[in-house]
């Protein structure tokens, strides 16, 4: 669930920076992150040592460095954030054992089913879960709001010791002492060290404890009991994020930074980050180089492309998906005529007796201005004005909807919506005293003009909503907040990586349950590399939300939607060597004009996925893929080429005859059909054994006459 707002003008910016200022120091002397490279230290009191001298030969004496460090990073990289003025800074910058000198930045928070979904449910003895013993002992870190360790989710009964490899610690605070860790819940840290304590929310927590709740959802998600994707995986607990009195939660990258590198000390296998914003964060490549899968969330600006966040080629970026469950509600109108919406209503609720009828009154768009012209007092609202969805989309118009309505004291809600899926945004809303149901344009013309303007006294009654699973709902798409590519600041790396389960999503939040959606719920679903899929359970190809809905392309879900099960025998993977990223990570840190034309080049790097965004005459590009299948296979090369574009592969046709890790090098070439200033087209590249194997990654092409300009329109 992202908590920023859906749209963007001048005053919102002016808005999100004052939301945000509260979390900073004060204006003469701002955190600044400085990171000195890749360098192993044995002795962390040594390491502060070193840092504080540093620090020193700029600020005149060891006791100002001492005030001034915030935080000093270790395992996985040498660095530290200090409260620095901007001369300051730039004379630190100059120091000869600094690499780059950057100011501290502040992310928002991304904020069952979704498990059997994709087959790891319980009652699949055979399966991958039960084959994985149900994730036993791996360690999750999650870098997020923190935990409510008292949710059932963590309990850890029949839980063996804790992993003897884990180095971690318990941070205790208020409301959380050395208890509240337990063999799931093996270790939990906060910082604050950068936060302005007095301007937090009053409802937060000096400790681990999580009040936003947002924490907890994603990491029961990940490895709750009840029902996580590893019930018997270790959770980790890294609270960077921090709620201010206005509500929002951020996250420093500064203090994500730290937990970042406790986490590499402390031996997580997999980090989870739920976490907005488009940094290219240092933490997050020395923990891949160290052998841990890090995990982040597109990010929630969708169905706009040029919006995913998280582009580094090390990390996976997760967009959110759909599930094959729905919620249908049945709506009665006074002239018998009965049709179907979706809502959250249940028959507890005591607003709204779902044996009466209720005064059926439209009203629009239902924002303040148009509820003022019309009573809609214990009434059902019909809210219905296509023509301002470009204008006000569902994600936006339905929460000014909903706030009026409530005021209004109105009993219920019909809301009309292009292909979305907003049930857990109307849910804080509808619980006590309205009734939402959410419904396509198609069915609220029918009301309003097949019955509404022809009644005198039109009237309506909403049934509780059923739970409907399986093959009746078009599952998986991929949702329309879901950050999109392409990457606004690495064209050349294709991203999203994967597409998962981030809609409608069950999990702990504080005692209880709640429905969220978002790239933060899908974030935790993928927890190590998957097999990914372009195709529905019924051979169709998966759709993205939108407007309209469309059919996906790379954009929208990278690879596809994760497959688990095939996961466990993919046959080829494309493997990389970290110190590949090293040049274009030094390249996130400093813009020169060698690190242009390098990151022009970025599809050179083995990934599963090709990007060309500057495709002229022709580009070729080599890909190594290594056999982790049968010892002898052969593979013969299928190609989709992209529109427009000719695309090749030699040799096409790749053979493995001995034991081990063998590989085999190949090389691509695609070839402009056309001499266009023209959008990107999409293909693919899939090796078949002709049995059980089927590799492919996704290709995405723009033709250029011009660098550095992209339409002629």
């Amino acid at each position: 669930m992202d908590l920023r707002p859906a749209c963007c003008s001048s005053t919102l910016l002016l808005l999100v920076v004052a939301l945000l200022l509260p979390f900073c120091a004060n204006a003469a002397s701002n955190v600044y992150i400085v990171y000195m490279g890749e360098k192993k230290h044995d002795d962390p009191a040594m390491v502060t040592a070193s840092h504080h001298d540093m620090l020193a030969s700029i600020l005149g004496s060891k006791d100002e460095a001492l005030k001034s460090i915030v935080y000093s990073y270790m395992h996985g990289f040498s660095g530290f954030a200090a409260k620095l003025t901007d001369p300051q800074a730039e004379e630190l910058k100059k120091h000869p054992g600094v690499v780059s000198v950057k100011p501290n930045t502040y992310h928002t928070v991304h904020i069952t089913r979704s498990w059997d979904f994709l087959g790891l449910g319980y009652n699949q003895p055979s399966g991958i879960l039960s084959k994985a013993n149900y994730g036993e002992d791996v360690i999750i870190g999650i870098v997020d709001s923190g935990i409510w360790p008292e949710s059932r989710s963590f309990d850890d009964s029949g839980y063996g010791p804790v992993p003897k490899r884990w180095k971690g610690v318990c941070q205790a605070g208020e409301a959380f002492n050395a208890t509240s860790c337990n063999r799931k819940i093996i270790g939990a840290r906060w910082y604050t060290k950068d936060v302005v304590l007095a301007n937090l929310s009053s409802s937060e927590y000096m400790s681990p404890r999580d009040a936003n709740g947002h924490g907890t959802h994603t990491a029961s998600t990940a490895a709750g009991v009840a029902r996580g994707g590893a019930p018997r995986a270790r959770v980790a607990v890294y609270k960077a994020c921090w709620t201010n009195a206005q509500g929002v939660a951020s996250c420093s990258n500064a203090g994500v930074l730290a937990a970042m590198d406790d986490a590499v000390g402390d031996g997580v296998d997999v980090l989870s980050l739920s976490l907005g914003g488009m940094f290219e964060s240092p933490g997050s490549l020395h923990l891949v180089a160290r052998g841990v899968t890090v995990v982040f969330s597109a990010g929630n600006s969708g169905p706009v492309p040029g919006t995913v966040e998280h582009a580094s080629p090390w990390v996976i970026s997760v967009a959110a998906g759909t599930v094959d469950r729905s919620f249908p509600t049945e709506i009665s109108l006074g002239n018998g005529e009965k049709l179907v919406g979706q809502s959250l209503y249940h028959d507890d609720v005591p607003a709204v007796n779902s044996n009466d009828f209720h005064s059926l009154v439209y009203a629009a768009s239902c924002d303040e201005k148009a509820l003022a012209a019309v009573n809609v007092t214990g009434k059902v609202a019909l809210c219905f004005l296509p023509l301002e969805a470009a204008a006000s989309p569902p994600g936006t118009a339905v929460n000014h909807a909903l706030v009026g309505l409530f005021k209004a004291k109105a009993k219920g809600m019909i809301f009309a919506q292009y292909s979305n899926n907003r049930l857990d945004t109307v849910q804080t809303f509808c619980e006590g005293d309205l009734v939402c149901v959410l419904l396509d344009y198609h069915l609220a013309y029918r009301i309003l003009v097949g019955y509404v303007v022809e009644a005198s006294s039109p009237v309506v009654k909403i049934s509780p909503a059923k739970s409907v699973v399986g093959d009746w709902v078009l599952s998986p798409r991929v949702a329309d907040f879901s950050g999109r590519g392409p990457s606004v600041a690495f064209p050349a790396i294709l991203k999203p990586d994967i597409a998962a389960p981030g809609v409608g999503i069950l999990a702990a939040k504080g005692d209880s349950y709640q429905f969220m959606s978002g790239t933060s719920m899908a974030c935790p679903h993928v927890c190590t590399d998957q097999i990914a899929l372009v195709t529905d359970r019924f051979g169709m190809p998966i759709q993205a939300e939108g407007a309209p809905r469309k059919v996906a392309d790379p954009f929208d879900f990278g690879g596809g939607h994760i497959n688990p099960e095939r996961a466990v025998d993919p046959g080829l993977v494309y493997d990389i060597n970290p110190k590949e990223f090293t040049k274009f990570f030094n390249c996130t840190l400093s813009r020169d004009d060698d690190c242009l034309q390098d990151i022009g080049k970025l599809y050179l790097l083995n990934l599963p996925s090709i990007a060309v965004p500057d495709l002229k005459d022709s580009v070729t590009v080599w890909r190594t893929v290594t056999n982790v299948g049968q010892v002898k296979a052969t593979y013969q090369a299928k190609i989709e080429a992209p529109t427009g574009v000719t695309m090749s592969v030699d040799p096409s046709v790749i053979t493995f005859k001995k034991g081990g890790r063998q590989t085999k090098t190949f090389k691509v070439t695609f070839k402009a059909r056309q001499r266009v200033q023209g959008g990107y087209t999409f293909g693919s590249l899939t090796w078949l054994d002709g049995y059980t194997h089927s590799v492919r990654i996704p290709a995405a092409v723009r033709t250029v006459i011009q660098e550095f300009f992209a339409d002629t329109s």
